[in-house]
């Protein structure tokens, strides 16, 4: 293999499922494999199995569900912190995947990995600044600043900023067992089946869900206007793929921010490039960056 085009490894750690890929820093991935999250002993021996059939790995990268410690030189790097994901609490994912295949390995959070790739290659690449927020079945979001991940001790929890509830929708009380009513407790996957009964894109087009979501949103995204001015806010998850969510998010924005930004919404607030393997391409980058 030709040292000016290393082999990478990357893994899109999730709750439900783990993507493997082997691949060059240009994007050409060699194989691809989904496996499903079970405990830890089963899912990491099968991840390692499949990277140990790919020799000659240059770097690992990791794009992982948390919480974790992302830190590097703290005395838990590496590690999933305390989860509701049973049995993954305090395991050390990139350590054990380090010393098993003597690698250098990346580790970040899974969106902070797709905010590096969506921000360097896909649909913020033009932007100084730009912000990925993920909506499914939690809300996260990763900054990043010239082409670099945005973080201090520990990252970016957009989902838990507080919006302003509107005066007709205070009766719902959350899902998010630490806020209550923050944005994840109100607007991800699981608030709004908890208050539905039915997914976002199963609701009828008529339906206030879809005004009373897309609100919630579109606060969001001019919150992170005024704090960050960033050039792009891409939307990624599985609640997005509701048919005209996107656009009652931009419309609402727009309607709600009094013409006040350099930026109008719809210049800002964008669909991922790169979905659905944002998280994967953003694996490959951590793992480049280490070269």
């Amino acid at each position: 293999m030709s040292t000016d085009r290393p082999l990478l490894g990357a893994i899109e750690a999730g709750g439900t499922k783990f993507v493997l890929g082997v691949g060059f820093c240009s994007g050409e991935i060699i194989e691809q494999r989904q496996i499903a999250t079970r405990d830890p002993e089963t899912t990491l021996a099968e991840t390692i199995a499949f990277f140990r059939a790919h020799p000659g790995l240059a770097a690992v990268g990791i794009g992982s569900f948390g919480p974790l410690e992302r830190v590097v030189g703290h005395p838990r790097w590496g590690h999933i912190l305390a989860t509701p994901k049973p049995g993954w609490s305090d395991c050390d994912l990139a350590g054990t995947v380090a010393r098993a295949l003597a690698v250098p390995v990346a580790f970040d959070t899974d969106v902070n990995a797709a905010a590096l790739a969506e921000a360097r290659t896909g649909a913020a690449q033009d932007s100084a600044v730009s912000v990925y927020v993920t909506i499914g079945t939690g809300i996260g979001g990763g900054v990043i600043a010239d082409g670099r991940i945005v973080g201090g001790k520990g990252h970016p929890e957009l989902g838990h900023m507080r919006p302003r509830r509107g005066a007709d929708d205070t009766d719902f009380a959350g899902v998010c067992p630490f806020h209550g009513d923050c944005l994840e407790g109100l607007a991800s996957g699981p608030a709004i089946i908890a208050r539905w009964g039915q997914s976002l894109s199963h609701l009828a087009t008529d339906h206030p869900a879809h005004g009373i979501i897309a609100g919630y949103l579109a606060e969001m995204c001019n919150t992170l206007r005024a704090a960050l001015a960033p050039d792009a806010i891409v939307l990624g998850g599985g609640v997005m793929g509701t048919p005209g969510l996107f656009e009652r998010i931009v419309a609402t924005a727009h309607g709600t921010d009094g013409g006040y930004f350099a930026l109008s919404a719809a210049q800002v607030i964008r669909r991922p490039a790169l979905a659905p393997v944002s998280g994967l391409a953003g694996a490959f980058e951590l793992a480049a960056d280490l070269l």
